[in-house]
């Protein structure tokens, strides 16, 4: 009788993305001396664009953010010059997707500002916004600004609300939202949308994950939150899915793979380990891949995401002995293609006062352009005005080769 030989050796899938590896730039290509803020909120405080990266800082008697040239590395000026205008302390900060010099803050003023930055760039404090948007009763934790639409943002704030603001006018100071959000009965942790921004994912306080309407303000689908404390939660692209990050029952950091459809019973659920950290979740749609970035830890997972079981395929972990109090990234059209670089991270170190850019490669081994990892990507002309988003329109991200 003869028996077939059994291999038990991992089965992996091929992937092209299997041997990307994290490479932090040279000290030379770091940002040094930046006043990183104390604030222990649970946000990013960074956010990087092609042109600019902006973070958020330290400053008497109000609230600040600096917005450093991307070029411009090295040793910050101790007197480097702010933007300043909040009376509260910047809880958040969010480049324009469509317009590489227009950002928006959020404070603990209740106020959101809109600010532009000079063209050319000429480095001196600004104090006045172009626009303040005044309609929360409490501090604003979160904004994001629309995917598709231009000048469509939306804010947070621990008033329980989502307010939604069209800057697509020429008043001065905008008084009141289009339109106000009002299904969530605690403070919201986190917001997403999916690829043309018809739906928005929450995480929230209460623990549960919510698919939301934004346009109608309904709540389309909800977990439960019994297995799992959800702090982050996003859209995977067109994937019809969603990942979140946060506890389980027994306060292991866990990850959540979840059907946009439903959320009765996640698809996926995984336990990393015991630490303490909140877990930011960063997805590439061009790559599949899913990037979990630690807070006050110097790790940062990533996987790749896949349609059917197993839905996270394990790829490698970037190790780093600097922890990172907050963590930016730069949009695809601005990474280097001739490396071969398919992500880029900005990651804030507070006990040195640094910026630490850490790329994400594939090795490979010729010098031209690698058009297989190099997708079609999001580029900056919106696919819709406010008016006909606000209208009931609803399309996808135009793209750049």
């Amino acid at each position: 009788m003869t028996f077939a030989k059994m291999s038990w050796q991992p089965q992996y899938r091929s992937s092209k993305y299997r041997h990307v590896f994290g490479k932090p730039a040279n000290k030379e290509n770091c940002y040094d001396n930046v006043p990183i803020t104390r604030s222990v909120h649970d946000n990013h405080f960074c956010a990087v664009n092609p042109s600019f990266i902006a973070v958020v800082t330290e400053c008497a008697g109000g609230g600040a953010f600096i917005v450093i040239p991307i070029q411009q590395s090295g040793k910050l000026d101790p007197h480097y010059p702010k933007i300043c205008g909040h009376r509260g302390n910047v809880l958040d900060i969010k480049w324009n997707p469509f317009d590489d010099y227009v950002i928006a803050s959020c404070s603990e003023d209740a106020s959101v500002k809109i600010w532009d930055i000079p063209k050319p760039y000429v480095t001196k404090s600004i104090t006045n916004a172009r626009k303040e948007l005044v309609g929360h009763s409490r501090r604003v934790g979160l904004i994001e600004w629309h995917p598709t639409a231009s000048n469509i943002i939306f804010s947070t704030a621990y008033d329980y609300k989502i307010m939604i603001w069209n800057i697509d006018n020429e008043e001065p100071i905008i008084y009141s939202p289009v339109r106000t959000i009002e299904c969530h009965k605690d403070v919201i942790l986190s917001m997403s949308f999916n690829l043309d921004g018809s739906l928005m994912a929450t995480s929230c306080k209460d623990r549960k994950v919510r698919v939301i309407d934004p346009l109608k303000g309904c709540i389309i689908q909800e977990s439960d939150g019994k297995t799992h404390k959800a702090s982050k939660v996003l859209f995977l692209g067109n994937m019809k899915k969603l990942v979140s990050t946060g506890t389980s029952r027994w306060n292991n950091r866990q990850v959540v793979l979840w059907d946009q459809d439903d959320l009765s019973v996640p698809l996926h659920q995984e336990d990393l380990d015991g630490s303490s950290g909140l877990l930011f979740p960063f997805f590439d749609n061009d790559t599949d891949m899913l990037y979990l970035v630690g807070k006050g830890e110097g790790n940062i997972r990533y996987y790749e995401v896949n349609l059917q079981k197993s839905y996270l395929q394990y790829l490698n972990e970037y190790r780093s002995c600097l922890p990172q109090k907050g963590i930016g990234v730069l949009p695809k059209r601005g990474v280097d293609v001739s490396s071969c670089e398919v992500f880029r991270f900005y990651k804030l170190v507070t006990i040195k006062g640094l910026i630490e850019p850490v790329s994400m490669i594939v090795p490979r081994r010729s010098e031209s352009y690698q058009e297989d990892i190099y997708p079609m990507t999001a580029g900056t002309r919106p696919a819709l005005t406010a008016h006909e988003w606000l209208s009931g329109i609803n399309r996808g991200q135009t793209g750049i080769s």
